[in-house]
């Protein structure tokens, strides 16, 4: 019979390194937009439990762990059967809720910090490279969430595990490539929810409670200080959190840096690349160059595979890592400018849409379609491949 298992088994196999041959049953055209890293595309049609695509069995060795994956379940399931009722794989499990689950897979990944009363945990979403983040203070046991996805159990799990309460939401800023739950999440639990007062420029249609650049909201002893810091959008906030860490969201990633055209447009695009240098060198390169840069993102590829980081390790790099190695940041600004029109990724898909609900513009009708706008990885970062040199 085959054995079903969650998309966080799968993940921690992946994690653990075992040897297994994973099937992804999508149709071709979902299989290239996206799909887990070493995943081999094999299409099956679990309606007319009949394969689509081609498939050579010759492939398979008769000791090999065979795990099946499709959108939802469903297709994978019957290929597993296929294969187990053909005698073509004697241990094969197929993951429930296939794509969909894979993409709402969390990772907790607590980052050092001096200060011993001070708590910052990076909630990593594998599949989409989505980072949000608790920050906390143990001895005032409160936390604010930064970031939040949909996935608000995991930011509330993860700040009861350290004995914390939620008592405040913020965001970085109005998102293009997930739906923030933030807003819905802080009126739950009925706390202040806080974007940067510049965020004022994207009209969001709901209010919020804004935060002036500069200006310091607490957590007992915890301080975490707004930062503006647009280019990204014009309201993007970074928050810098006991002069430790700058929680930086789509502005500085530590491979990359945030493009500017989701917004901007035209000849407004080149203008809001200025305004990405000006905060870039004027703004974030004048912290202490041990000061951690926390991002909003990390970039995964249409294949699966990372850039410069291992999901469920810390992501940060420090200001003066980056100063020394990002050779975006050591361009002049005509350079820079330019470059950020060159070669850039292709846009986030269902963007706009995105954009309209996170400004409180459009309600998607049901969880089927915020799973829908949201699939895929981000694409926030203005280049395909890592900006840094190696070590």
């Amino acid at each position: 019979m085959v054995e079903t298992i969650t998309a966080e088994q799968l993940r921690d196999m992946i994690d653990a390194d075992e040897d297994f041959v994973l099937f992804d049953t999508r149709s071709p055209d979902s299989y290239a937009d996206w799909h887990i890293a070493d995943a081999e595309n094999v299409e099956y049609s679990g309606d007319d439990d009949e394969l689509v695509g081609e498939f050579d069995a010759d492939d398979l060795d008769a000791g090999d762990t065979v795990v099946t994956i499709c959108a939802t379940g469903n297709s994978a399931s019957s290929f597993a059967e296929y294969l187990e009722r053909e005698g073509l794989a004697h241990d094969v499990k197929t993951v429930e809720g296939g794509m969909e689950a894979w993409s709402m897979v969390y990772d907790v990944a607590p980052i050092a910090t001096e200060n011993d009363d001070l708590v910052v945990l990076q909630l990593q979403r594998r599949s989409k490279g989505c980072l949000g983040y608790v920050v906390g203070s143990k001895r005032a046991g409160e936390a604010a969430l930064v970031d939040v996805t949909r996935a608000t159990d995991e930011f509330l799990d993860a700040a009861s595990e350290y004995g914390l309460k939620v008592t405040r939401v913020l965001d970085t800023h109005i998102h293009a490539d997930h739906i923030s739950k933030g807003r819905e999440l802080a009126d739950r639990l009925d706390v202040p929810y806080h974007l940067g007062k510049p965020a004022e420029t994207r009209d969001p249609d709901f209010e919020f409670d804004p935060i002036e650049p500069n200006d310091v909201v607490e957590l007992g002893d915890v301080e975490i200080k707004a930062v503006h810091t647009p280019g990204h959008t014009t309201g993007m906030t970074s928050y810098l959190v006991d002069d430790e860490a700058l929680l930086t969201g789509d502005t500085l990633f530590v491979e990359s840096i945030g493009r500017t055209e989701l917004q901007f447009a035209d000849q407004d695009a080149r203008d809001g690349a200025r305004v990405q240098y000006e905060t870039l060198h004027k703004v974030i390169m004048t912290e202490s160059n041990d000061v951690k840069i926390l991002p909003g993102h990390f970039s995964v590829t249409d294949d699966g595979e990372y850039i410069d980081v291992t999901p469920g390790q810390p992501m940060f790099s420090t200001v003066g890592y980056l100063w020394e190695n990002n050779e975006i940041l050591r361009m002049d600004e005509d350079e820079f400018v330019e470059h950020m029109f060159d070669n850039l990724p292709s846009k986030p898909p269902n963007y706009e849409q995105v954009i309209a609900t996170n400004a409180g513009e459009y309600e998607p009708d049901d969880d089927d379609e915020e799973t829908e706008l949201e699939l895929g990885p981000n694409r926030c970062a203005a280049t395909s491949d890592s900006a840094v040199a190696d070590d």
